[in-house]
């Protein structure tokens, strides 16, 4: 259907009684669909009064520093509209209260999607701000972002993709991966090994059909001994081991820093020094630190990213035909950002 315009449009919407899921599709977001009601309201308030096509400077900022993803978003859904853009860089960190894009042109072109922009912003500076934490927290080791299971499949790639953003250095989410021009990262997952009913024939298996160049990483806590299970798999697979994975389950203890330094350790004596250890399950900041200390080579973050809270944006109209002004407790006018970069 064409863009909502009016309450009419709204009520003219149907719904199919065959849509199988509940996500809203690109079209739909397009479309005006996922905005909230009173925009619209507002525009048949404006048309009435005819004003709608005032010009407008718009200004949005967060209300807690973090880093800037989404831009890209944003600038396709206002694409072919009547209006000039400036935003700050994506990857860009950003203050609190600091104007991080503005948007210039006919209230009518833009205002509805008011709605879409600021949640497109908040969503996704949070996952990429929680993503720039674990990296610090990483230092110059690898981490993957495994958060997919966690939230709604259909906005896991956008989850993904701001994580990579923020510093994470594979996503495993196919489509997140693939849109971010890289492949898709992971290892193998416990239902593996437990329908073979041992993780060695499985392993020999993989090893067997994977590339050469393929870095070949075996979850080893499924049903032995963690230590005693990754020197049995390194045994098997010799050089062609990459890595052995700990994902031991929060039942078991978790991964923790003295099964990390005993893992490190027993495989060292053996001979195994070139075999890395990735860490997953649980992961935050804190424990990556630790974990790195004791010997991990690189973790897989899931939760701590995917739940993260969304860093909310506000839209403020600071201008009206060039004239200052703003709602009270805001102070009238553009507040400048020599950092803002004109996209159009």
């Amino acid at each position: 259907m064409p863009e909502i315009k009016s309450l009419a449009d709204v009520n003219n919407l149907k719904i199919s009684e065959d849509r199988m899921l509940f996500s809203a599709n690109e079209n739909e977001i397009l479309e005006g669909t996922t905005t909230d009601i009173y925009f619209v309201r507002t525009m048949d308030i404006l048309k009435e009064m005819n004003i709608e096509n005032k010009i407008v400077t718009a200004e949005i900022f967060p209300r807690k520093p973090g880093i800037f993803v989404g831009l890209k978003e944003v600038h396709n859904i206002l694409k072919g509209r009547d209006i000039e853009i400036w935003a700050l860089p994506e990857a860009s960190e950003f203050e609190s209260k600091e104007t991080i894009m503005r948007i210039i042109g006919p209230y009518s072109e833009f205002g509805i999607y008011e709605t879409v922009i600021l949640g497109v912003l908040a969503s996704s500076c949070g996952w990429a701000t929680a993503a720039r934490k674990c990296k610090e927290a990483c230092g110059d080791k690898p981490f993957i972002i495994f958060g997919s299971r966690h939230v709604h499949p259909a906005v896991a790639p956008v989850m993904e993709r701001s994580a990579v953003i923020g510093g994470a250095s594979g996503a495993s989410n196919i489509l997140a991966a693939k849109i971010m021009g890289m492949e898709p990262s992971g290892t193998l997952p416990h239902a593996s090994f437990l329908i073979a009913g041992d993780t060695l024939p499985v392993s020999i298996t993989y090893d067997k059909i994977s590339p050469k160049e393929h870095k070949r990483t075996i979850l080893i806590d499924t049903f032995k001994d963690e230590a005693e299970e990754a020197l049995r798999i390194a045994e098997a697979l010799g050089e062609n081991l990459y890595a052995i994975r700990l994902d031991t389950p929060s039942e078991r203890g978790g991964v923790t820093v003295e099964l990390v330094k005993e893992v490190r350790a027993r495989l060292d004596m053996e001979g195994y020094g070139f075999v890395k250890i990735l860490v997953s399950g649980g992961l935050y900041p804190e424990k990556i630190k630790q974990l790195s200390v004791a010997g991990a080579d690189a973790f897989g973050v899931g939760s701590y990213i995917s739940g993260a809270s969304a860093i909310d944006m506000t839209m403020d109209l600071k201008e009206i035909e060039g004239k200052p002004i703003a709602k009270r407790g805001r102070i009238p006018g553009r507040v400048e950002n020599p950092r803002l970069i004109r996209l159009r």
